[in-house]
């Protein structure tokens, strides 16, 4: 008994030794990593200082703290950044769909502004600027070097003023000058259109007013098809949507899913990640979903097309989209400021993250590029386009069909040379909408199988 309980007690002496030589390395580590940070910022106190005493022209203190903490911040990733007063103010602004600019979200690449997208009906827009497209000058002055938020501060204007911007286009060999008008920016988060039997949703940002705006415009489109039973299925349209809320995507992809999960997060701490789940109920009532995408859809864009598309809820269609996978906490500081940090990835239901890869849709459908007619020729008109049967004199009567058959005959092919129109119009869209027409037109003979 003796021999077990000095057993006992050598163990525990030899356990505390074990324990006082592996904890006193850790401990003096995380002393000397304190003492460095503490030198850091005496060292910072120090070039402050003397930036305030001796710079050329009088500096404004809050503004260099303010360009301290913005460089601090962006030297993070292209999403973080520090959201003086004013800034803070326009954001909130923004997610509430209205505000002054051009009409652009924009990132920082390779030191220029990178257009992630133009907004709809938006003067950037009506100027033709394009997603991808890189901003290298304002009003003639560089924004190379600049940080992005100093760059979109140059591009910031009275309403009705006008700004000149050098734009570097993909494909375009020379650098090309924009003149554009700021106006007030009125975002309408949801507009909706009926092309033949399809309903098709045009998202264009997720604000406060996306989920509500999509369960309206989608209920005005199905009344004015006569109801759900006559809707052949539905195209949302994410194309050049910069993103918005993760609280909105999360609602729209849960507007079409009955259940699963739609996305999850995670952070530096894996006890911080979140899972976020649908619940039951599904507007379209099942109807066949077409969903378009481009580089210009980004963010929670890109997590409403991953979760559609991981749930086979959606056939995607368009271009890869964007890449933008993270998510930006903001986090009011004093002095009325923000701090906007990347504090988390996301992932999409099969678990994949979209960071830099973005999302890959199921049939690859490129925007073709209209060129107008070579020198010396003109375009097919109506009137000599080759005539059909009906067209020639004195031909002999259709008598299988009764004269409702025959209207709705004309009505239907109505509705496909409405769709063939739409082609010359926007071919990506005119693709998704035969895909809809194509599915419900195996529906039937599916069923019987």
């Amino acid at each position: 008994m003796k021999k077990f309980v000095m057993a006992a007690l050598g163990g525990t002496v030899a356990g505390a030794l074990l324990t006082t030589q592996v904890a006193g390395p850790l401990i003096a580590q995380e002393a000397e990593r304190n003492e460095n940070v503490y030198q850091q910022l005496d060292l910072f106190g120090d070039i402050f200082e003397r930036i305030r005493s001796q710079y050329v022209e009088e500096t404004d203190s809050q503004q260099l703290i303010e360009a301290a903490i913005n460089g601090m911040l962006t030297s993070l990733d292209p999403h973080s950044s520090y959201l003086p007063p004013e800034d803070f103010d326009d954001m909130q602004v923004q997610t509430r769909g209205e505000f002054g600019g051009l009409g652009i979200e924009v990132t920082q690449e390779e030191g220029f502004v990178k257009v992630v997208s133009p907004m709809d009906d938006t003067p950037a827009a009506a100027a033709g600027i394009e997603a991808g497209d890189f901003i290298t000058h304002v009003n003639g002055e560089s924004v190379m070097g600049l940080t992005l938020d100093d760059a979109v501060e140059m591009m910031r204007g009275p309403v009705g003023s006008e700004i000149i911007i050098t734009v570097v286009r993909e494909g375009v060999d020379e650098p090309f000058d924009v003149s554009i008008i700021r106006d007030t920016i009125k975002v309408t988060a949801v507009r909706s259109r009926v092309v033949g039997k399809t309903v098709v949703l045009r998202i264009t940002t997720f604000n406060d007013q996306t989920t509500p705006g999509l369960e309206e415009q989608m209920a005005k489109s199905v009344e004015e098809l006569g109801g759900m039973e006559n809707v052949d299925g539905f195209v949302i349209d994410l194309r050049n949507n910069p993103g918005g809320l993760l609280t909105e995507a999360i609602s729209v992809s849960d507007a079409f899913l009955e259940k699963g999960e739609i996305v999850s997060t995670r952070g530096r701490d894996p006890a911080d990640g979140e899972r976020f789940n649908a619940t039951p109920g599904d507007l379209t009532e099942g109807k066949p979903i077409v969903l378009l995408i481009n580089g210009g859809s980004a963010s929670a864009s890109e997590i409403v097309a991953g979760a559609l598309q991981d749930h086979r809820r959606a056939i995607v269609v368009g271009t890869k989209s964007f890449g933008k996978g993270s998510v930006q906490t903001v986090v009011p500081l004093r002095g009325d400021g923000a701090m906007r940090l990347t504090t988390a990835r996301y992932y999409t239901p099969s678990g994949r993250s979209i960071q830099a890869l973005g999302v890959m849709p199921d049939i690859v459908v490129n925007q073709p590029v209209a060129e107008p007619p070579a020198e010396g020729e003109e375009e097919t008109s109506a009137a000599t386009a080759p005539s059909s049967e009906a067209d020639l004199r004195g031909i002999i009567s259709n008598d299988s069909m009764t004269e409702d058959e025959r209207k709705l005959l004309e009505e239907e092919r109505a509705q496909i040379e409405d769709a063939a129109k739409l082609r010359d119009e926007d071919y990506q869209l005119a693709y998704a909408v035969d895909i809809l027409r194509g599915l419900n037109a195996v529906a039937p003979a599916a069923s019987q199988n």
